[in-house]
């Protein structure tokens, strides 16, 4: 007899032979006792197991195997020093039995469970597993791993310590499974063979019927379940009416009927939305504008707006003003280039009001059925995406995202964007009608904020009901700011660093920003701090270099590779010709370089770059202004003559469209002509008429931030533009300079160098 650690099962049997993980705590010990608890009962027999190795489990605890030995009667019960629960434990061996009773059970029983794998359809390894035991005992044990088997069963069989009367006990219960299996089999082969329609439906109910009695669940205690979860789930007075019909109609059919099925479903979905429940807003503009500040650096027009609809709501609730007008509900439309925290802004919000956050991917939806519903009477109908929105969030006053609402399609399913137009209208949201639900919901309190990168693919009138905030991008200033303060800390936690292991400077992030991104966002800045640390990591984990480590130019250079990025301006404008013009594309700003050349041939134009119409009539225009005014601007009167000219955008791979790139195909035509080359410190933006009118742009802070990325000093915009400047950021206004104009003359003056280039003194460029 020996003292072995107890470790109790609650309503868990293990069986000799099997291997289990526990996260139990077994100190030094090399053998426990585990044994089977059933409330405060425990059996008499255990199984004695060894301890093996120590492993992690999810949620990061720590577990042991144990494998089992063999068996053990309890003895006395005592603690140790450690106040552990010892048991006084005799160990049982099980002796094999050479009689004949015991053989022909043993192969009476591999037939009973072989028969019965193949029935529950085995691929032959647990059969060959079985056939391959040679002892009895371990064998009778093996009704152990029988899912069906209950508790007191699995008890009974540990409890049995003569081999022969538990393979008898074994076989017994493994025969009970088989009869059981094969009844079931020959029913559902008698279904499938073609019962008479009259018997089948009789079995099945009585069937139906057997397991409702089983479960409580009879047709007057499902009735009555359903009647308490809607009295429960403080539904308006119509829905609740609603509801309370369409459980008589399932009263009236029956469990039976086939459409009961369609009609309990359809209750569950009314019980399910969250008719009564609702956040308490946080209405604290000040702290409100301390999580937006803490989570986003810059985007101070979104934080505003958020303050100023919580300042609102706050004035109203403390001074009890109160109106029957639902018109009141916020739907916030953040605009911009990708990477710019239009989606991540969402979480903060919610955070902010202490509300519920629901995002809604629309990014490809086409059909109007994702919105609004299906009709109830379709196979498979559901409700729309709003309806499940308000069931995750569990509130009536979530911040719902409708994220990429300008990627919506449109085919012959319908068009999503005409049912957004009732869900975002502040007139009419407050009485949204789902197809499936078929009852009015109030989306009035929800908080909508939606995202897309360009207001072009947004149709109109579901533009017009959207309160639009601009996101332009950042500087170079704050994507350094972000990335030492929001990025790099991220991705240094999520590439295994501590802080005090590694750190960077505002010099290298500026380096990364300038030399390696050009975009609006921050995503690709992660990406880039995110390859610079996995390479740091990597050399610390591999005892390269010791820790504490400063990022420096040559690690940068190692992980990213060679300067992907230059301010080449200079070098490509040295010739007459080209001219460097600033659009806006879904990606946000960008610089074009314009290039025009002329050749012998029939008076023509061929343009080039994957224009769209808009671009080709500017080009049209901009070689028409200058054939028409050639002596004010210095060009020969045979200029035109027997030549033909080609415009060139590069990048042709990638179409590019627009009305802002007028004055920077005329500036490229009269640079061509005149021999005088653009000034490289140069980019401009304006449409042109015929009569050399510029006319005003959008997207000026994009293109502005696009132009300080790329180097350029100096602005040229239209003069009715001249307002948009208050909206770029005062430390990149100081470094540029910045000319309206409101004719060509004027962008022209600017634009080209004094004199002109003959074909001898061409500016040369270093190669």
């Amino acid at each position: 007899m020996t003292s072995l650690l107890l470790i109790p099962l609650d309503d868990t049997v293990v069986f000799p032979t099997m291997d289990v993980t526990l996260p139990v705590d077994v100190g030094t010990e090399e053998r426990v006792l585990l044994v089977p608890k059933h409330g405060s009962e425990f059996a008499a027999v255990g199984t004695i197991a060894e301890v093996g190795d120590s492993v992690r489990i999810p949620g990061g605890g720590r577990a042991v195997q144990l494998s089992g030995v063999s068996r053990g009667k309890l003895g006395a019960a005592h603690t140790d020093a450690l106040g552990r629960l010892m048991v006084d434990v005799t160990e049982v061996e099980d002796e094999t039995p050479v009689d004949g009773r015991t053989r022909d059970l043993e192969r009476e029983y591999r037939a009973v469970v072989e028969e019965l794998l193949e029935l529950r359809g085995d691929d032959g390894r647990v059969a060959a597993f079985v056939r391959a035991i040679t002892e009895p005992g371990v064998l009778a044990d093996t009704t152990g791993y029988a899912p069906d088997l209950t508790y007191a069963q699995k008890v009974d069989i540990l409890e049995t310590l003569d081999v022969t009367e538990r393979l008898e006990k074994a076989l017994r219960l493994q025969r009970d499974r088989l009869t059981e299996l094969s009844v079931r089999r020959r029913i559902r082969d008698d279904v499938q063979s073609g019962a008479e329609k009259q018997q089948r439906e009789y079995f099945l109910r009585k069937q139906m019927e057997s397991i409702q009695r089983e479960l409580g669940e009879d047709a007057g205690s499902v009735s009555e379940e359903y009647r308490t979860k809607i009295d429960d789930a403080g539904m308006p007075d119509d829905v609740s009416e609603h509801a309370l019909k369409e459980l008589a109609r399932l009263e009236r059919q029956g469990e039976q009927s086939g459409e009961s099925s369609m009609i309990r479903t359809y209750l569950d979905w009314l019980i399910a939305v969250p008719w009564s429940k609702r956040s308490e807003d946080q209405l604290d503009p000040v702290h409100a504008r301390e999580v937006l500040d803490a989570d986003h650096a810059g985007l101070e027009d979104v934080k505003d707006r958020i303050t100023e609809y919580l300042a609102v709501a706050k004035l109203r609730r403390d001074r009890g003003i109160e109106s029957d007008d639902k018109r009141s509900g916020a739907i916030l439309t953040l605009i911009g280039p990708p990477g710019t925290g239009k989606t991540s802004i969402g979480e903060s919000i919610a955070r902010a009001t202490g509300r519920e956050f629901v995002r809604m991917s629309l990014g490809g939806v086409r059909d109007e059925a994702e919105i609004r519903g299906h009709r109830r009477t379709y196979i498979g109908a559901m409700p729309g995406r709003l309806v499940r929105a308000l069931r995750d969030a569990k509130t009536m006053n979530p911040v719902i995202m409708l994220d990429e609402v300008d990627k919506v399609g449109a085919d012959w399913r319908g068009d999503p964007s005409a049912a957004l137009l009732e869900v975002l209208d502040p007139a009419q949201n407050h009485s949204f009608r789902d197809h499936y639900l078929d009852v009015e919901l109030d989306l009035s309190q929800v908080l909508f904020i939606a995202t897309a990168n360009v207001t072009e693919t947004i149709p109109g009138p579901l533009l017009d009901r959207m309160e639009v905030i601009r996101f332009d991008g950042y500087t170079v200033e704050e994507k350094v700011a972000i990335g030492r303060n929001y990025l790099f800390p991220r991705q240094r936690e999520r590439n295994g660093l501590r802080e005090d292991e590694v750190t960077v400077s505002d010099d290298i992030l500026r380096t990364i920003v300038q030399e390696y991104t050009r975009e609006a966002g921050v995503r690709n800045l992660e990406r880039e701090l995110g390859t610079v640390l996995r390479k740091t990591a990597t050399n610390i984990a591999s005892a390269k270099v010791e820790a504490p480590v400063a990022v420096e130019l040559e690690t940068v250079r190692d992980a990213l590779g060679r300067q992907k990025f230059f301010q080449d301006a200079a070098m490509r404008t040295a010739v007459p010709g080209v001219a460097t013009g600033l659009a806006v594309t879904g990606v946000g700003g960008d610089v074009l370089f314009i290039e025009a050349t002329r050749m012998k041939g029939k008076e023509g134009l061929v343009l080039t770059g994957q224009l769209g119409d808009v671009m080709k009539e500017s080009a049209r225009i901009a070689l028409s202004y200058v054939r028409g005014h050639a002596e004010e601007l210095g060009i020969a009167e045979d200029a035109f003559e027997d030549r033909e000219f080609h415009v060139h955008v590069p990048a042709g791979a990638i179409p590019k469209d627009g009305p802002s790139a007028g004055v920077t195909m005329v500036t490229a035509m009269a640079s061509l002509l005149s021999g005088r080359p653009v000034r490289h410190t140069v980019g401009m933006t304006g449409e042109v008429t015929l009569q050399g009118r510029v006319l005003p742009i959008g997207g000026l802070k994009q293109k502005v931030l696009a132009a300080h990325a790329a180097g350029l000093t100096d602005v040229i915009l239209p003069e009715r533009n001249r307002g948009d400047l208050d909206d770029v950021p005062a430390d990149v206004r100081e470094k540029m300079a910045f000319h309206p104009a409101m004719s060509i003359d004027e962008v022209l003056a600017v634009a080209l160098e004094p004199g002109r280039v003959g074909p001898d003194s061409r500016v040369k460029v270093a190669a």
